[in-house]
């Protein structure tokens, strides 16, 4: 039974589906090459197998997984704004168009906005994590909203962050050329919040994230054998290893990894 009142299922298990279809290149198989493509550290790698007393394998897994994970961090952000194109009264602007807002909310109804009254439009910035901007992109995106503002007297402009510290719906105030700047229609909103505001349901964040596990696991299940990588870099290493002829395997493959980054030095 299908309990989301703001998206259809098809459209969900369709949205989930090509988020997945994103990760594209970063599921293809990790060879010594690609593993190595931007230069790893290899003494990182090697404190960090002796200090978790890792073995080798669960190192070089690691090390694939946050390669793969650094790009990712895109693929969610597409998940989170491309959801609002299926949202009654929301739509998401091409790459560049409209201002180059992530989501423009409008209502004719009116959008009631707290301590500000009431405007017919939202334009919003997304982050995946509220951590992510520093101060420079912060004060570049406030005075963006505050031409948006300047332009358009009846919009409010909402910086929407997927991991918030708390569930708010507050004015933003960040420091613009050294000076605390705020405006009661420039706002700092969790994305629980947005959720609500934009489907007059107060859980309906909620809601999403208790379907999305099942419809996760049902495009992985129908996709198959195309998201299984086979990662052959430990493989390449043994390889490796096995031809420096050490007293120790465990030393033979540390030899490999400085290889990787040391190949060229003095020494090696």
């Amino acid at each position: 039974m299908w309990n989301l009142d703001f998206i259809s299922e098809e459209d969900f298990r369709n949205h989930v589906r090509a988020t997945i279809e994103k990760y594209g290149e970063k599921l293809e198989s990790f060879d010594l090459k690609r593993f190595n493509k931007n230069l790893v550290d290899p003494i990182k790698l090697i404190f960090d197998k002796t200090v978790y007393q890792s073995s080798w394998e669960e190192i070089v897994s690691n090390e694939i997984f946050r390669q793969r994970d650094k790009s990712n961090n895109n693929d969610i952000g597409y998940f989170h704004q491309r959801m609002f194109q299926y949202i009654k009264n929301c739509r998401v602007p091409d790459n560049g168009k409209d201002g180059g807002w992530d989501v423009i909310y409008e209502n004719e109804d009116g959008i009631e906005i707290p301590d500000a009254g009431k405007v017919h439009t939202v334009y919003v910035e997304m982050k995946n994590k509220h951590n992510t901007m520093n101060s420079a992109s912060a004060g570049k995106t406030f005075i963006k909203m505050q031409n948006q503002l300047l332009k358009d007297d009846d919009c409010a402009c909402f910086l929407v962050e997927a991991i918030a510290q708390r569930s708010q719906n507050i004015k933003w105030e960040t420091t613009v050329d050294k000076q605390k700047m705020g405006h009661k229609l420039i706002r700092r909103v969790s994305i629980d919040q947005f959720y609500a505001l934009v489907t007059g349901q107060e859980d309906a964040f909620y809601q999403m994230c208790m379907a999305l596990p099942t419809v996760i696991q049902e495009a992985v299940d129908t996709l198959g054998d195309a998201l299984v990588p086979n990662d052959i870099v430990i493989d390449e290493l043994k390889a490796i290893a096995a031809e420096k002829q050490m007293d120790s395997d465990d030393v033979a493959i540390a030899m490999a990894v400085y290889m990787l980054g040391f190949g060229s030095y003095k020494g090696f």
